[in-house]
């Protein structure tokens, strides 16, 4: 408030002289009075009276608006509605760097939700893959089972057929090949030579 009250007081000063020289203006443009104040001035006087009356009185009208309304501006200035604008102004800058900000986290939660739905769809490929191998596994298992039961039932055979050899009493074995041939084989179905039959074999005890 001081400086204020020195400002006003300094420019309405001003504006007062100014005011006092364009009356006389006036008075010297109108009336044909000689100019008066400028001759007041110690080391301009004789310049400022060769002055023409019309342009002094411009010069002077010029100046005693001009020095008026700053004297206004700075007396007629609010200092409560310059903190409210400052604050406004404050605002308005705040809320566009809060908008910024929002502008940004918007950006960022649009790429991570790009980001989810890129994942959920990985996952869901995932879970795809993973249901196809458990059902691959799972038929893989039947088959090994079937295979065990095969495997199974051929030893079961094995052990038949085993048991039908050792039943048989009379074998012939291929002059040919040497492999063993049923009784009723006239031909070696490995070679095809003739097979001959042989008398069975006789324990010694038996033969006692």
């Amino acid at each position: 408030m001081g400086r204020k009250g020195v400002s006003v007081w300094v420019f309405s000063s001003l504006t007062f002289i100014a005011t006092m020289h364009f009356i006389d203006a006036i008075s010297a443009l109108i009336l044909g009075n000689p100019m008066k104040l400028p001759q007041l001035y110690p080391f301009v006087g004789e310049k400022l009276q060769a002055i023409a009356p019309i342009t002094y009185f411009w010069v002077t009208a010029a100046a005693s608006l001009i020095l008026w309304g700053i004297t206004c501006a700075i007396a007629f200035e609010n200092p409560v509605e310059i903190f409210l604008n400052k604050i406004l102004s404050d605002a308005k800058s705040q809320s566009a760097v809060e908008n910024q900000l929002l502008e940004r986290k918007s950006e960022v939660l649009d790429a991570m939700f790009e980001t989810m739905e890129s994942n959920e769809e990985t996952l869901a490929h995932v879970q795809d893959m993973v249901t196809n191998v458990r059902t691959e596994v799972r038929d893989i298992k039947l088959v090994k089972e079937s295979v065990e039961k095969i495997k199974t039932e051929l030893a079961s055979l094995k052990r038949e057929f085993k048991k039908i050899d050792e039943k048989v009493p009379y074998q012939t074995v291929c002059p040919g090949c040497g492999k063993q041939l049923l009784p009723e084989f006239n031909m070696c179905p490995y070679c095809g030579e003739k097979a001959k039959l042989q008398p069975p074999l006789i324990k010694l005890k038996d033969y006692k």
